[in-house]
């Protein structure tokens, strides 16, 4: 309602007529708050409508440079020019604080309409570049079937393979059974049962890996061999293939990880002979027919009496070269009798059975055979090296 003022001046209330030619009496003060709400009112509506205008705008304007885009980079460089956390739409968001809060859903849901409809686009384009550059690609990427094909790199077999399998045929051809045991392994089985006292330099941290005070990794398989006569199934044949570890730096002989075989017979009536023959006839089929076999005494805890074993030197032929160091022999292994306590300790009566045990390095045997000069090769996998085998 528009009012016209009539009043006197000075005076407190007055006479007030309004466009319809009426007269309305009314208090001076109370009109003037009218007018003033009327001015707010109205500002605020105008500031609504000029941020809906502002949003129409960057909608409009941000779908159609998206629409003339010709590159996902570009599209990446719209989005955070209108919807980053600097950009155009952040900007007209920052006055809602100034928007009346009965207002402020109506211009919040206009807000998320033009994220929507901008994002809408944005993601349909995008698809649509990509489409574009798979197709692009597609046509240049064209495959010539004319042309050879790449040769595949064929595997070999590894040297420690080899041998392993060499020496499992030999003795399997005897009679012998394979068998396995756990990598980690009490101490008891590893040192205890096999007659190796609390203060043998071999049960020094210097030489074994400790997991804790009573569990370790094995430096032997011969602790598979006191599982097998825990078992109480005689008489026993077994070779016990498998990785050790000992506490020793990496060089040309020498390795913290390697591999053994261990050998065990337990029978009655087994002799020394037994054994001579057994490696004898070991030795022969590995490393040819002319080989021989020379036993030097030595000491074992878990074997009495106990021996080294030296072969002739397959190169030389027992003459003397730089592989035997002009000996003639090279030592490939260490055996002797079973310890008459070894037995007791896996509750085997040693006046009824006897028994012969042997251990030889895989790697040991890998060298000499293939006569590789450093034991570190066998573990770089360089497939000029592998492939010579």
């Amino acid at each position: 309602m528009s009012v016209n003022h009539i009043r006197e001046p000075l005076l407190e209330v007055g006479w007030y007529r309004d466009n319809s030619s009426q007269s309305v009496y009314a208090d001076w003060d109370f009109l003037i708050m009218i007018n003033i709400s009327t001015k707010i009112i109205i500002k605020r509506k105008e500031e609504i409508a000029m941020m809906k205008e502002e949003l129409e705008k960057i909608r409009e304007e941000a779908i159609e440079k998206i629409s003339s885009s010709d590159a996902l980079e570009k599209l990446n460089e719209i989005r955070v020019f209108y919807l980053g956390k600097k950009g155009k739409l952040k900007d007209v968001m920052k006055g809602m604080k100034d928007v009346a809060p009965e207002e402020r859903p109506k211009v919040g849901e206009l807000v998320n309409k033009t994220q929507k409809a901008i994002e809408e686009k944005l993601e349909e384009t995008k698809k649509n570049l990509e489409k574009i550059a798979l197709e692009k690609k597609l046509e240049s990427e064209v495959i010539d079937v004319t042309l050879p094909a790449k040769k595949s790199k064929i595997g070999h077999r590894h040297p420690n393979t080899i041998a392993l399998e060499e020496v499992e045929r030999i003795f399997v051809g005897m009679g012998y059974e394979v068998v396995d045991g756990p990598e980690i392994e009490y101490d008891y089985y590893n040192f205890e049962a096999l007659n190796i006292p609390d203060n043998h330099p071999a049960k020094d941290e210097q030489d074994t890996f400790y997991i804790t005070d009573k569990i370790l990794l094995r430096t032997q398989t011969s602790s598979v061999q006191v599982h097998e006569m825990e078992k109480g199934k005689l008489p026993i044949r077994m070779i016990s293939p498998g990785r050790v570890f000992r506490s020793d730096e990496v060089d040309a002989t020498h390795s913290p990880s390697f591999h053994q075989i261990e050998g065990l017979v337990i029978d009655k009536n087994v002799t020394f002979a037994d054994l001579k023959g057994t490696l004898a006839q070991f030795a022969r089929e590995l490393f040819g027919e002319d080989t021989k076999v020379k036993f030097r005494p030595h000491h074992f805890p878990f074997t009495e009496p106990s021996a080294e074993v030296d072969v002739t030197c397959f190169k030389c032929h027992g003459k003397g070269c730089r592989m035997c160091k002009g000996s003639g022999w090279i030592e490939i292994l260490g055996c002797g009798m079973v310890h008459p306590h070894v037995l007791e300790m896996s509750g085997i009566d040693p006046n009824e059975y006897k028994g012969f045990a042997f251990g030889v390095g895989l790697e040991r045997i890998a060298l000499l055979k293939y006569e590789i000069d450093d034991m570190r090769l066998l573990y770089e996998n360089d497939i000029r090296f592998l492939k010579q085998f």
